[in-house]
């Protein structure tokens, strides 16, 4: 027994979570690569005799602070309210001024102080033997310490505010980096690029996902313009593989119902010969005006069983396929319609290679140019295509169909003359079985009525 892929055998929901698991995973990945690979730059860090240099200047050679007259905010009460007190006390210290006039607030909800010590990376404050531990008196030592340790550092966005003698103020507020903002436009390029990097997954998985439905969206239309239409292929995950197989037994036991129908309907017709014939052994001792009516009845009655079984014919006869030129099957029809004189009148155009049954569809062309010669004196007949569509139409100059009778002309035996004499109409099964031989070759046959007067049948046939 051979083992088919595991890829093929998986059920649908876990193709789908593989797929989204793997997607997602991609995403953290590139995302993870871009904190390893674009680093947010290294803000600037500012000191307090930085900060007191500016204010008592009123100007920054390094552009790092800008200063401005505007008068500070007020502040609001914030957690960091006592480092910002201290770090005001401490800058008003470097002043030489009272602290009421030192005004140190934040902009933004980050605003970072570090304790005092050499430039550069943050001191390790718990930093020890590796037999020290972090618990105990060891750990509340260090936090001690962390308490008393004095803030001389800061970077973020803030602004220092110092009040003048003549009650004006002078500001200095923390420049934007213009490397964050390069950094910003960074991570957007890498967003993008994710982004983009990932729409093939998508469109992938959306194709896996919409493929099947695709699928039995053509069967079921090919199911109901041809009911013998071949079976679905049972295949794909299981979930796939079990509507396939659901479609196709729902397929078979349509196919059954039509043609116990097909078959009750015609052995009806084909019993109704028999009392048919017996009547007509009859009538031979029956008065000359009374045997006369009733044999034309009988002959009406045999027409229509024999209609009846054709078109039973039409619905359950195999098509026998073959390649054939449509000009050369309509050019024919409507050469037996001129030869009896009927004014029939053909464009043919180009020559059309089709896949059909001859005698089914050379039947249904008749058919069509019968019914327009029978009730509008002629018909024009045309031929053409449409990308894989061959179409013929009739049209003629007749009085044509109220709107609402366009389709009902096609169920079996509606006839819009109810006499039912085939002098004058027929059975009512031409256009029907016109109709079903069509839809079993993939087409179908629609009337609708010509401008100016008159009906146009449309028969359209898969090239």
């Amino acid at each position: 027994m051979t083992l088919r892929p595991w890829r093929r055998d998986a059920p649908l929901f876990l193709r789908i979570f593989a797929w989204m698991l793997g997607g997602v995973a991609a995403v953290q990945l590139l995302s993870i690569l871009l904190v390893f690979l674009l680093p947010p730059p290294e803000p600037r860090i500012f000191t307090l005799d930085q900060v007191a240099a500016v204010l008592r200047s009123g100007r920054d050679a390094s552009g790092a602070l800008v200063v401005s007259n505007t008068a500070p905010d007020a502040v609001l009460p914030e957690e960091l309210a006592p480092r910002l007190a201290e770090m005001q006390a401490h800058l008003a210290q470097r002043l030489g001024v009272s602290e009421d006039r030192i005004v140190l607030r934040r902009n933004r909800p980050r605003l970072l102080l570090i304790p005092k010590g050499p430039p550069g990376p943050m001191p390790m404050v718990f930093k020890g033997p590796p037999g020290g531990g972090f618990g105990g008196d060891v750990l509340r030592a260090r936090m001690g310490a962390l308490r008393d340790a004095r803030t001389e550092l800061l970077f973020g966005d803030f602004t220092a505010s110092l009040r003048l003698p003549d009650g004006s103020w002078r500001s200095a507020r923390s420049a934007r980096s213009g490397s964050v903002d390069f950094w910003r436009w960074r991570a957007l390029m890498w967003l993008v690029a994710a982004t983009l990097a990932m729409a093939p997954i998508a469109w992938l998985l959306s194709r896996r996902l919409a493929r099947p439905i695709a699928l039995f969206a053509r069967a079921a239309d090919r199911l109901g313009r041809d009911p013998r239409a071949p079976p679905l292929e049972v295949e794909g995950p299981p979930e796939i593989a079990g509507a396939a197989a659901a479609f196709n037994q729902m397929q078979a036991r349509l196919q059954r119902y039509v043609d116990d129908r097909s078959m009750l309907t015609a052995a009806i017709a084909h019993d109704l010969r028999t009392p048919l014939m017996r009547l007509s052994l009859r009538l031979e001792s029956a008065p000359e005006p009374l045997r006369a009516a009733t044999e034309n009845d009988i002959r009406d009655m045999e027409a229509m069983i024999a209609a009846v079984l054709g078109f039973m014919r039409d619905l359950s006869a195999p098509i026998s396929r073959q390649r054939l030129d449509l000009r050369s099957l309509v050019e024919s029809v409507t050469d037996g319609f001129a030869d009896r004189g009927d004014g029939v009148t053909l464009i043919a155009g180009d020559a059309l290679v089709i896949d059909g049954d001859r005698p089914g569809l050379k039947a249904v062309v008749g058919n069509l140019v019968g019914n327009a010669v029978a009730y509008a004196g002629g018909a024009e007949v045309e031929l053409g295509a449409e990308a894989d569509e061959a179409w013929v139409l009739v049209s003629d100059r007749g009085p044509g169909l109220p709107p609402d009778m366009l389709e009902r002309v096609f169920q079996p035996f509606f006839r819009m003359e109810q006499s039912r004499n085939r002098e004058t109409g027929g059975a009512g099964l031409g256009l029907a079985s016109a109709r079903a031989v069509a839809r079993a070759h993939g087409g179908d046959v629609i009337l609708s009525n010509r401008a100016g007067g008159g009906l146009v049948a449309r028969l359209t046939l898969p090239r």
